[in-house]
């Protein structure tokens, strides 16, 4: 039976119909580099980064879009491949405001010239992504030389009229993720591309702003941006050159159980992502509360330890002191009134399983199917 193989980097690989270059590059662990690209939506060609040299071909193609054929020898950093990525890499540098890609000839470090030049001013515009930026990253990849590059400037002036979510024109790149974020994968069409040639804009509802338009906040353009275009309100800032760890966890604003990302410095969380675009129930996608919904965790007004009333005062009690006296009410109202008196309601802030646990409990150990559930916050 025959097979379909295409070559890449000289591995033999099988595709299926319709798959592209990217997708079994992917699939096998090759990296092809791209900034537009989103996975499960319509390919937009817009970064010209995913571009590879197919043999016997002039023109470099964007893998993202062409499909793998049989036969074809592909190669993806070839000179021809890694020129034409350095070309278009520096032209995104010099798109906007993306001079966190100035490297120290001297050096040749990338990290300490930024911080020592602009803290040396007092200047505190450093990119709230430093660090974590996929153009920052392709630019030290590639050592593309940006130091004295022309930046052009943005007629555009940062949003920042709404509660979650800033919007910094000067970097964006208009590779079109954001959109294709909101409108393939949230569906939620709140944002697009607007006008046209050197005036081309991501726009919102005849460009208004995001509090105004159909934006619900879920925040899944600022986890696909590749730069500091799209920020949260509440970014890193000050301590975003701090270590950071990240925590797998499961949200507990209801019971779907999404899977998510906390991003923690200084045991605080800082920054919430979805997890892998491959692990279900949401595939990588939030909510707003399950996004920008954290600032309760570190609350100095939360209780750490249970409280009982003690002459008619709520005092602090150990949990030991406060289960037995939980375990004893519940008793002797069970044993005066019979245990149809006693009722319980349970919570979509908590768990499927944690709320498997409370009915269990309240028809096995209390005796009752009086327990409810309310899935509104």
């Amino acid at each position: 039976m025959d097979r379909n193989i295409i070559v890449i980097n000289e591995n033999e690989l099988t595709f299926e119909p319709g798959e592209t270059i990217l997708e079994v590059a992917q699939r096998n662990k090759i990296d092809i580099p791209t900034l537009c690209h989103l996975k499960n939506t319509i390919p937009t060609t817009t970064c010209k980064i995913c571009l590879v040299e197919i043999k016997g071909e002039s023109d470099l193609v964007e893998s993202c879009a062409t499909k793998a054929k049989q036969d074809y020898i592909v190669f993806t950093e070839s000179s021809k491949v890694i020129k034409a990525r350095q070309k278009n890499i520096s032209k995104l540098l010099a798109s906007g405001n993306h001079n966190c890609a100035i490297r120290n000839f001297d050096t040749n470090d990338w990290t300490s010239f930024q911080l020592d030049v602009l803290k040396s001013d007092g200047k505190e515009d450093l990119c709230p992504v430093w660090g974590d930026c996929e153009l920052q990253d392709l630019a030290y990849r590639y050592q593309v030389k940006t130091l004295g590059m022309p930046l052009n400037g943005c007629k555009y002036e940062t949003e920042r009229a709404n509660p979650f979510i800033i919007r910094d024109f000067s970097r964006c790149i208009l590779c079109g993720r954001c959109v294709k974020a909101c409108r393939e994968i949230q569906v939620n069409n709140a944002i697009e591309f607007g006008y046209s040639g050197e005036d081309l804009k991501i726009i919102a509802k005849e460009d208004a702003t995001l509090k105004d338009s159909d934006c619900v906040f879920c925040g899944e353009c600022i986890q696909v941006c590749p730069v500091g275009a799209l920020v949260p309100d509440k970014a890193f800032r000050d301590g975003r050159f701090t270590d950071t760890k990240k925590v797998r966890t499961t949200c507990a604003f209801c019971g779907v159980g999404c899977q998510m990302d906390l991003f923690v410095q200084n045991n605080k969380i800082v920054k919430i992502d979805g997890a892998d675009v491959d692990l279900p129930p949401n595939n990588a996608s939030l909510c707003v509360k399950g996004r920008f919904g954290y600032e309760f965790v570190a609350s100095p007004k939360r209780l750490t330890k249970p409280l009982i009333k003690k002459d008619g005062k709520q005092v602090e009690a150990s949990w030991d002191e406060a289960l037995d006296l939980v375990a004893q009410k519940l008793g002797a109202i069970k044993e005066e009134f019979g245990p149809d008196s006693q009722g319980f309601l349970t919570s979509a802030r908590i768990t499927n399983e944690d709320n498997y646990v409370a009915q269990k409990f309240t028809r096995a150990v209390l005796k009752t199917n009086n327990i409810d559930h309310c899935a509104r916050l």
